[in-house]
């Protein structure tokens, strides 16, 4: 009788669980039947929505409940708390299983080519969502005494951070928030906070409704300069070929024509202003320059040589996600991506056997989590037609019960799928009292601990 079909992906966010999903829908998960382990270097799963989505997003947050549905399958297995390459290795994955896939994400900041980065008070993003997003594995401070402050970028991330410097703490308790942050945020300075883009609205990658939630809160006041509102041919165009660049260009005209109301906390949305430099006193931040760009006719801008020095105490850098390369995977230092050819891992010319990747691995930190899908779709396609052809790899030792063995005996703690669900429990227990949903815990000791690890 022919065993299941054993795969091991690497990553239990999003585009893993999506390669999962698409696993068991296939034909191979009824004849001869798949059995697929996610391995995740945190104690909890869902990735880049536990750790990466603003805690005020919690309709963002319910595509775990889909995602629950896929895990909760008998022929999906989680070990949690096992980090690759140092707890287990591609040449021992590959002793497991018959197919191995890399669904990890982004967890670094894109570098930003400008002078005064590396001064205090100069952040990247990443950081910074690390730190409101309870991370177990970054500080459990912030320092946030800065009255005005700068954010480069404009994609949903730089929102996200724009959105909570100028929210207030108490407008963010009923949220998951932990404590640690709750406490951080209410010794927030933040009176001002200006987001750069380089180029125009219509070039803005902002969701509609992400951008619109901004207005929603009663402590921001979003400004926009009637100046900013420029477009070209270019521009023009794209409003007309895509329906969201405009209803961001939409609701960004609506902003720019309205009067300043009386909300505390100012939020400037500023275009056609490049980072030039971020300027610095005795090691610290007390500026930014910015050069005045203007649209070239294509979408794209060109600079003007007019400088303006904004007075600001910090500067957010959110000008894009780098994945961390992975120990034995081909490289692409450029893109910060694994090179594939549809989900197959391609290392000289060659495909690197039985190995697959899916994700923002594999395509880069772009898009908004439901892209994963097709990129999981592709890939798995792609694995269950070498299977088909006889060209995976055959494992030496594929009984499930095998890799379970392997990491007691190397004395990994690891935690389970029904380990999560013991964690779920203690931390909506502890926001209970206090009326809310959940306080997520934030120590790693702690999330094993009450994972039962």
């Amino acid at each position: 009788m022919p065993r299941p079909l054993r795969v091991a992906i690497v990553g239990a966010g999003p585009a893993g669980i999506y390669a999962a999903d698409a696993l068991l829908k296939s034909e191979a998960a009824v004849e001869p039947g798949v059995s697929i382990d996610l391995f995740e270097r945190m104690p909890a799963p869902f990735g880049l929505i536990r750790y990466g989505v603003a805690p005020d997003h919690p309709r963002i947050k319910g595509i775990i409940t889909a995602l629950h549905q896929v895990l909760d399958k008998p022929q999906v297995r989680l070990f949690g708390n096992v980090d690759y390459p140092n707890d287990i290795s591609l040449d021992e994955l590959h002793s497991f299983y018959d197919a191995v896939i890399f669904s990890t994400g982004a967890t670094a900041d894109r570098a930003l080519a400008i002078p005064g980065v590396e001064l205090d008070g100069s952040y990247g993003a990443a950081d910074f969502v690390s730190w409101y997003d309870g991370h177990p594995d970054v500080p459990r401070t912030w320092p946030l005494e800065a009255e005005k402050v700068a954010v480069l970028g404009v994609g949903n991330v730089a929102l996200d951070v724009a959105r909570i410097l100028a929210k207030t703490a108490e407008e963010l308790l009923p949220t998951e928030i932990p404590a640690n942050v709750h406490e951080g945020l209410k010794a927030n300075k933040a009176l001002e906070v200006h987001v750069f883009g380089r180029r125009g609205p219509a070039q803005a990658k902002f969701s509609p409704m992400e951008l619109r939630e901004l207005d929603h809160s009663p402590n921001i006041e979003v400004i926009v300069n009637p100046e900013d509102i420029d477009y070209d041919e270019g521009s023009i165009a794209e409003r007309r070929k895509n329906k969201q660049t405009d209803m961001v260009a939409k609701t960004l005209e609506n902003w720019a024509i309205r009067d300043i109301g009386e909300r505390p906390h100012k939020l400037f949305l500023h275009f056609f202003e490049s980072p030039a430099e971020i300027l610095g006193e005795d090691g610290k931040v007390v500026g930014l320059r910015t050069e005045r760009t203007e649209l070239d006719g294509t979408g794209n801008v060109k600079g003007t040589g007019r400088f303006t020095d904004w007075d600001v105490q910090s500067v957010y850098r959110a000008v894009g996600y780098l994945s961390d390369e992975l120990p034995k995977l081909p490289w692409d230092v450029d893109s910060g991506t694994v090179p594939d050819e549809g989900g197959r891992v391609i290392e000289a010319g060659e495909h690197l056997s039985s190995t697959y990747v899916t994700g923002w691995i594999r395509r880069g930190p772009i898009g908004l989590i439901g892209h994963t899908k097709g990129d999981a779709n592709e890939t798995v396609a792609n694995l269950l037609e070498d299977h088909a052809s006889g060209r995976l790899q055959t494992p030496a030792a594929p009984a499930p019960e095998a890799v379970e063995a392997f990491l007691g005996e190397r004395g990994v703690r690891f935690t389970t799928w029904q380990g999560w669900y013991a964690l779920d429990a203690a931390e909506k227990a502890l926001g209970e009292p206090q009326g809310r949903e959940r306080v997520k815990i934030v120590e790693r000791e702690d999330m094993l601990k009450a994972s039962g690890a």
